[in-house]
C-alpha cells in the first residue's frame, strides 16, 4: 500500500516538474531554437522524457499541461495566428497524444530488439530522403520556385545530418530512444498542423499572408521546415536526458 502511494505520489511529482519545465520553456526563449531559417520548439521534449521514464498516464498530463500552456498564451500574448490554439482539439489533443504515442512506441521497440529497431531506422531516412528528392524532380520538372527546390535540398542535408548522428555518433545510444524521439515530434508537429488544415485551412495562410489556394502545401511545408529541425533536436535531448537518467536507475538498483 505504501509502496502504491509511493508511486502514485512520484508520478505527481513528475508530471508537476516536466509541466513546470514546459511551462518556462514557453515563457522564454528557451523554448524555440533559432535552426537555420526555422525555429524549433523544444516544448515537447519534456513530454516524450516523461512518457518513456514514467510511461503512458505522466507523460499524458504533461502533454496536457504543454496543450493548456498553448491556449493560455493564445490568450494573453496573441499572434495573427493564435485562434487556431484557442480551439481545444488543436492545442490539447495532439499534445497528449504525444505521451501516449512515445510510451507505447518506446514499449514495442524494446522488446523488439536494437537489431530489428535500427532496420526500421534506415527504412525511415530512406523514405524521408526518397519522398524529398521526388519533391525536387517535381519541382524541377514543374518549373516551381528556386526556393521550393532549395527548401527540399537543405531538408534532404537536415535529414542526413540526423541519420548521421542517430547511426554513428549515437552508436552507443539505444535506438529505442530515438524513434519514440521522432514519433513524439511528429506527433506534435503533424498533428497540430493537420488539425488547422481541417478547422482553418484559408484563415490560416491568410494570417500568415500566404496565398489560401495553395493552403495545402503551405500547411505542409511549415511541417517540414520546423519538424525535421525539431527532430534533430528532440533526438539529441532524450538520448542525452533518458540515457543518463536510466543509466543512474540502474547504478541505484546495483
Amino acid at each position: 500500500m505504501n509502496s502504491k502511494n509511493h508511486l502514485n505520489v512520484r508520478k505527481l511529482a513528475i508530471i508537476g516538474v516536466l509541466g513546470a519545465i514546459s511551462t518556462v520553456l514557453g515563457m522564454t526563449p528557451l523554448g524555440f531554437i533559432p535552426v537555420g531559417p526555422t525555429r524549433a520548439t523544444i516544448m515537447h521534449i519534456p513530454v516524450i522524457i516523461g512518457a518513456i521514464m514514467e510511461g503512458p498516464v505522466v507523460g499524458g498530463f504533461v502533454g496536457l499541461i504543454f496543450g493548456l500552456f498553448s491556449m493560455f498564451q493564445a490568450v494573453t500574448n496573441p499572434t495573427p495566428v493564435s485562434f487556431v490554439f484557442l480551439n481545444p482539439l488543436v492545442s490539447l489533443v495532439p499534445r497528449v497524444l504525444i505521451g501516449i504515442f512515445s510510451y507505447y512506441v518506446y514499449s514495442f521497440l524494446s522488446n523488439l530488439g536494437s537489431k530489428k529497431t535500427k532496420g526500421i531506422l534506415y527504412l525511415l531516412w530512406i523514405g524521408i530522403i526518397g519522398y524529398l528528392s521526388y519533391g525536387i524532380y517535381k519541382g524541377v520538372v514543374n518549373s516551381e520556385s528556386i526556393w521550393i527546390i532549395l527548401m527540399n535540398v537543405g531538408l534532404i542535408i537536415l535529414t542526413l545530418g540526423i541519420a548521421y548522428l542517430t547511426l554513428f555518433k549515437f552508436k552507443n545510444a539505444s535506438f529505442d530512444l530515438i524513434i519514440p524521439s521522432i514519433v513524439g515530434t511528429m506527433t506534435n508537429t503533424l498533428g497540430v498542423l493537420s488539425l488547422i488544415y481541417i478547422f482553418y485551412a484559408e484563415r490560416f495562410v491568410e494570417a500568415l499572408g500566404g496565398d489560401t489556394t495553395l493552403a495545402g502545401k503551405v500547411i505542409f511545408g511549415i511541417g517540414l521546415t520546423n519538424g525535421i529541425p525539431e527532430t534533430i533536436i528532440a533526438i539529441i535531448i532524450v538520448t542525452s536526458v533518458v540515457g543518463a537518467l536510466k543509466g543512474k536507475t540502474k547504478n541505484r538498483g546495483e
